[in-house]
C-alpha cells in the first residue's frame, strides 16, 4: 500500500513538473499571426444556467467581416466595443480571427499539452490525497 501511495505522489510530482515546463514553453512560443482590421457584422450573447449550482455563464459571439468573408471572432471576453459596423483590430492566424494574441497562444499544440498536464496534476492531487486518507482511515479502524 505504501508503494502505491509513493507511486501516486510520484506521478503527481512528474505531472506538476511537466505542467511548469509546458507553461514556460507555451509562453515562449512565437505564434504567427497578422494584425488586421475587420468590421463587426453581428453580436450576440447567451446565458447558460447550470441546473445543479444555478451558476450563470455568458457566452459572447461576434461575427466580423474581413476581405468579404465572414468569420467568428474567437476569444471574445465581452461585447463592449463590438457593435455592428465598427472596425476592430483582430488577429488572423490559421484562417481564424482572434480578439487577442492570447487566444492564439492558448490554442497552440503546446498549450493543449499544458492544459492536459494541468488538469492531470489536479486530478492526481485529488486522487492521491483521497487514497492516502482512505489508507489512514483503514489503519485507524484496524487498531
Amino acid at each position: 500500500m505504501k508503494n502505491r501511495i509513493v507511486l501516486m505522489w510520484g506521478i503527481t510530482g512528474i505531472c506538476l513538473i511537466l505542467t511548469v515546463v509546458f507553461w514556460f514553453l507555451m509562453n515562449k512560443t512565437e505564434v504567427k499571426y497578422e494584425e488586421v482590421t475587420a468590421v463587426v457584422v453581428n453580436t450576440s450573447s447567451r446565458e447558460v444556467v447550470n441546473k445543479k449550482t444555478h451558476n450563470r455563464t455568458t457566452f459572447y459571439e461576434v461575427k466580423v467581416e474581413y476581405k468579404g468573408k465572414e468569420y467568428e471572432l474567437h476569444n471574445v471576453h465581452g461585447l463592449a466595443g463590438y457593435y455592428k459596423g465598427k472596425s476592430v483590430k483582430t488577429f488572423l492566424s490559421n484562417n481564424k480571427l482572434y480578439a487577442n494574441v492570447e487566444g492564439i497562444k492558448s490554442t497552440s499544440p503546446i498549450a493543449i499539452v499544458y492544459f492536459i498536464f494541468l488538469f492531470g496534476t489536479f486530478a492526481m492531487v485529488m486522487a492521491s490525497a483521497t487514497y492516502m486518507s482512505k489508507i489512514k482511515e483503514k489503519k485507524l479502524k484496524n487498531q
